[in-house]
């Protein structure tokens, strides 16, 4: 081989590398997706065609139940348990629900699918339809918010078109209050409710999960920093946690409590909010938010240490574990009661 046949070795840029296995990516799940989106359309399909078939029937709900049971008996062992009787009935429940493919999302897969239909209120089914796609939800994961009842904790600080206009994209919210639930459900943390933990533990399990907490916590969170020293003359102060909102456009720091609330962590809550508005906020930027969490809270020591026009100080309550439906319900009746009370107060 003569020289003039060897080629010289050419430096390849890192940017150039990443930008080429970025391509490989998108196109991987791209065909993913593609993959997922024509499982939805083939069950929806299917649903389509048992309904049909069920219509020609004299007795429709005994015929529905016959066709369906004969039918799974028939394909199950040719294709397999995705098409056992049980999941023939969802079929058809999503062909009920979703009767004009057009209106089919390609981003949702057949699991998140099964998870709407199961929502029988059309508003709470489209606002969790939406945010799927908003914030690509995986299945665990809308699952987890449907189970947690994040729409009625919104609701709790929120009108339902409030809500939805949000999730629509028709609006972005404007104050805390339409991105903080009430309460704050923290169970993948993993922390047993009967042991003693102290602050810095509930600190180390955020930051483990830091991910899942700020799904939890609402929209639009980026992590800034943990334990930022906040230095005042010769007095140093850590701040638990510290995030940036871009949809409200401010700082937020959080402390985190293992106990009751006391008007000590509020004025010391307060106390971080004014360093940054004062020393690392710009111009063109909101207020900070200071968000208190904590085990138990008092409304009236709340209400009482923070002034009358205060929007930037919350106090949320946090639960270690996935409460029952029955649980959150009776803690959205107490304090929407309290909210009401409030007012007439007013």
């Amino acid at each position: 081989m003569t020289k003039a046949n060897i080629q010289p070795a050419q430096p390849i840029s890192e940017q150039f590398v990443a930008e080429i296995r970025q391509i490989i990516r998108q196109a991987q799940q791209n065909a993913v997706r593609s993959v997922d989106f024509c499982r939805v359309q083939m069950y929806w399909n299917l649903g389509k065609r048992i309904l049909e078939e069920e219509q020609q029937g004299k007795a429709r709900a005994e015929y529905g139940s016959y066709l369906i049971k004969n039918l799974a008996q028939r394909i199950e062992p040719e294709y397999g348990s995705g098409f056992g009787e049980r999941q023939l009935k969802f079929c058809r429940q999503f062909y009920r629900e979703y009767p004009i493919v057009n209106t089919l999302r390609s981003q949702l897969n057949w699991s998140q699918y099964r998870s709407l239909i199961q929502i029988p209120d059309h508003d709470k089914r489209e606002y969790y339809e939406l945010e799927a796609v908003n914030n690509a939800w995986t299945g665990r994961e809308l699952q987890r918010q449907i189970d947690s009842m994040l729409y009625e904790r919104l609701l709790m600080s929120n009108d339902k078109e409030a809500v939805l206009a949000v999730a629509r994209k028709e609006r972005i919210p404007e104050t805390p209050q339409e991105i903080i639930k009430q309460p704050t459900v923290l169970e993948f943390l993993g922390l047993k409710r009967e042991a003693a933990y102290y602050e810095k533990d509930l600190e180390q399990a955020i930051i483990t999960h830091i991910a899942d907490f700020m799904l939890e916590f609402g929209k639009g969170f980026s992590f800034v920093a943990r334990q930022k020293r906040i230095l005042l003359e010769d007095d140093e102060f850590f701040a638990d946690l510290i995030f940036y909102n871009r949809l409200l456009r401010c700082f937020v720091v959080v402390e985190l409590k293992t106990g009751e609330l006391t008007h000590q962590d509020l004025g010391q809550l307060q106390m971080y909010v004014n360093y940054y508005d004062r020393n690392e906020k710009l111009p063109e930027e909101n207020p900070t938010i200071g968000i208190l969490l904590c085990t138990r809270k008092n409304e009236t020591l709340v209400r009482t240490t923070l002034p009358q026009d205060n929007k930037t100080i919350l106090a949320s309550e946090y639960q270690l574990y996935l409460p029952t439906e029955e649980q959150l319900i009776k803690e959205i009746d107490e304090v929407k009661a309290q909210i009401q009370s409030d007012k007439e107060e007013l």
